[in-house]
């Protein structure tokens, strides 16, 4: 499993477009929530209960992944918010989107994208080889910013297009739902993984597979197999340090992508969001490929640099702050090159520190744990002014500074190593 064959293609393409779909569902509610009739004033509680609904796809669906295998767990987690959005335009049609059901809804929808975190990271970290598979997770997992910003710059340009605000927020859902049917059948095409097979006792299936996709009978063999509670026990450090710099990455990625705007006295109105996803999701996107040359070299140095980089640029964030708009959406842009870096490399870390038989898992309970302080962060939008939220992102990237400067001090450096080399 050491070359990229077409197999890999297949399956990156596969899964960069599930992500893409990701970007664009979990950004759907932000870009549009101003526009919906009397929920602008409730964004805080929407965004805590879809932070919620996240956390818990990605512990219960990252569990039945290690169960049923990458293949079905993606299609289910997908199938699931498929017909949830599918509901959402048929309540709007009918004129009964209020708030609880707006609550309801939205949040199906992120417990369905929550559970694509961890099928998603398994299946292509488990088949990548080892000298290319932090590039692999961190391009295929890219195409989430990318998703979001084409979504908000789609709303921007449907906003143009009509003035009535229902036909913008179902616009923006039909371009959704539409790329939803086609990832469904792209996904049902997706290959199972061999190291999964072998870990659940079906070696002669995985080797067939094997030797289909690569050309080659070799499977790795199922080392160290054992429940999640014992991961705990045996990996803290490792758990410790990740949920740590995961929950940092990803508050003052939705801070400043996503929740800013909604903020009291924000400098530049709600009205700006889907401007601002756009921006920040831009950055992101673009960001990957500068990452390229780092991220298979060393994860220590990459994890380090990401975070060191994103607390300057976070500093700078809270100073310009009312200051022209170009430039608050300038130093965004470039904040979000850094958070790129940041998700790129505990991305990686997170699917390939743990065994087979728990890796969904394992990344599901950092993904929830991170969701879970991430929804904590969004209580705080409703008593901290814009000036003071930013002020809060930046104290945050410090904090994910700090265990990144841990885990290079007495980290595993997993870059190039086979999965098995790291348990």
């Amino acid at each position: 499993m050491d070359k990229w064959t077409r197999a890999h293609w297949e399956l990156f393409a596969v899964v960069s477009a599930s992500f893409f779909l990701d970007g664009v569902l979990f950004s759907l509610v932000p870009a549009t929530v101003y526009l919906l009739p009397g929920l602008a004033d409730y964004a805080v509680y929407i965004f805590a209960a879809n932070s919620l609904a996240f956390m818990a796809g990605a512990l219960a669906l990252g569990a039945l992944t290690d169960r049923v295998g990458r293949r079905l767990g993606l299609i289910v987690s997908l199938s699931i918010y498929t017909a949830v959005a599918f509901a959402f335009v048929a309540l709007y049609w009918a004129g009964w989107i209020n708030l609880a059901t707006a609550l309801l809804v939205t949040s199906l929808i992120n417990f369905g994208v929550g559970g694509e975190v961890g099928p998603a990271y398994a299946a292509i970290a488990e088949l990548s080889p080892p000298y290319l598979r932090g590039r692999a997770i961190m391009l295929a997992t890219n195409f989430w910013n990318i998703g979001a910003a084409v979504i908000a710059g789609l709303s921007l340009w449907y906003k143009e297009l009509a003035e009535d605000p229902g036909t913008v927020v179902l616009n923006t859902f039909y371009s959704a739902l539409a790329l939803a049917v086609v990832v469904f059948f792209a996904r049902l095409h997706l290959p199972e993984s061999p190291r999964w097979l072998a870990a659940a006792g079906r070696v002669a299936e995985a080797k067939a597979l094997a030797k289909r996709l690569l050309g080659t009978e070799e499977v790795n063999p199922a080392t160290l197999e054992i429940g999640l509670g014992e991961a705990v026990r045996r990996y803290l450090f490792r758990l410790s340090v990740l949920i740590t710099v995961t929950a940092t990455q990803l508050v003052t990625y939705n801070i400043a992508a996503y929740y800013s705007p909604y903020a009291e006295g924000f400098a530049y109105g709600p009205e700006s969001a889907p401007v601002v996803i756009a921006v920040a999701n831009l950055g992101a996107s673009l960001g990957a490929f500068l990452f390229i040359p780092l991220i298979d070299a060393s994860r220590r140095a990459a994890l380090l640099s990401a975070f060191l980089g994103g607390f300057a640029t976070a500093v700078g964030l809270a100073v310009v702050h009312g200051a022209p708009q170009w430039a608050y959406l300038a130093v965004l842009f470039f904040n979000l090159v850094f958070s790129e870096w940041a998700w790129a490399s505990l991305s990686a870390l997170e699917s390939e520190l743990f065994p087979t038989g728990v890796r969904s898992s394992v990344v599901g309970l950092v993904t929830a744990s991170a969701w879970l302080i991430n929804t904590a962060a969004v209580f705080t939008e409703g008593v901290l002014t814009a000036g003071q939220f930013l002020a809060l992102n930046a104290a945050i990237w410090l904090i994910g500074a700090m265990a990144a400067t841990t885990w290079a001090l007495r980290g595993v450096e997993s870059a190039k190593r086979r999965l098995e080399e790291l348990i």
